[in-house]
């Protein structure tokens, strides 16, 4: 009896692992893609005569890559502020008492053409009982230097098209890959876009908190990002399509490709990231044979998408 006890445990554990981490395709099927363009108040905050709001698309902040539009306003005469040095900083704190940040744009330039401070964060996780994120900020005016701070929400990015992922290269480097755009693609040849951003480990011991050299990422230059984009669900083999291209960097900094998408449903961009020097920080080949009934492999660096 304690040897058929003991093979139907193992059986149910050998169950439950095949189960683990499994995507339920199925009931993704025929869901609708959420989709935003416009830009509204996610959150807004005073300081002294001074009003800062900030704006996000769907006035919502995501896990995952955020076009920022900050605006400070002197409410006793309504005039904007153009011309102020603005840094930004989000920090996550963790139950443990841990800290950490995320890929941001510290450093916060304004567009006259659009009137507002541009910037971007690659929130790396969501708001929960057990994580938080604060915005730091500060902004010079009237020869005075503000410093401020607020607790924000970071809500589920429900579209998988503006997933992202993080991770630790073979060079032993902090690497964080944002999917910008699309955001709802079409069957058919799509401009891709990412943002990839590496983690500065801090050279200097930590000063007064929060300190931005303990904190810092920067995009990264150079890179190729191979593409091999598939559909891994059972009933799909684990086909790709042609005519994709690797993503490159161009002169906004982020990094453009095209990946064709033949079919609407599941699919899976599988990646290698390469350095300057050819070498390979991240990434696997994915087995060219075609597999149906069985779920796809992937590469070891990948982001999952759907449409």
């Amino acid at each position: 009896m304690k040897t058929f006890n003991f093979w139907i445990i193992a059986l149910l554990l050998a169950i439950t692992s095949c189960t683990i981490d499994k995507t339920d395709y199925e009931a993704e099927t025929g869901s609708e893609v959420p989709e935003s363009y416009e830009f509204k108040e996610a959150t807004s905050f005073t300081s002294g005569n001074y009003k800062i709001s900030i704006d996000a698309l769907n006035g919502i902040f995501y896990k995952g890559y955020n076009e920022l539009h900050l605006k400070i306003i002197n409410t006793q005469n309504n005039q904007v502020l153009t011309s102020s040095d603005v840094t930004f900083l989000p920090i996550l704190s963790n139950a443990d008492g841990s800290k950490s940040s995320c890929p941001h744009e510290y450093n916060v330039a304004y567009d006259a053409a659009n009137k507002y401070y541009s910037a971007y964060s690659v929130f790396t996780g969501e708001s929960s009982t057990t994580a938080s994120w604060k915005l730091y900020i500060s902004f010079t005016a009237d020869n005075q230097k503000y410093e401020i701070n607020k607790d924000v929400s970071v809500a589920q990015q429900t579209n998988k098209n503006l997933n992202m992922t993080a991770f630790a290269g073979n060079d032993g480097e902090q690497y964080v890959i944002a999917l910008v755009s699309p955001q709802k693609p079409t069957v058919s040849e799509n401009p891709l876009v990412a943002g990839v951003y590496k983690y500065n480990k801090p050279t200097t011991p930590a000063g007064t908190f929060p300190d931005p050299t303990q904190f810092s990422y920067s995009k990264v230059v150079g890179y190729i990002l191979k593409l091999d984009p598939r559909m891994p669900e059972p009933s799909m083999g684990n086909h790709s399509s042609p005519n994709n291209k690797d993503l490159v960097q161009e002169n906004d900094g982020l990094y453009h490709g095209v990946v064709n998408y033949t079919m609407t449903g599941n699919w899976t961009l599988n990646l290698i990231m390469m350095n300057q020097n050819g070498l390979i920080v991240k990434g696997t080949v994915v087995p060219t044979d075609h597999t149906p009934g069985v779920e796809g492999v992937k590469s070891e660096l990948y982001i999952d998408t759907l449409f």
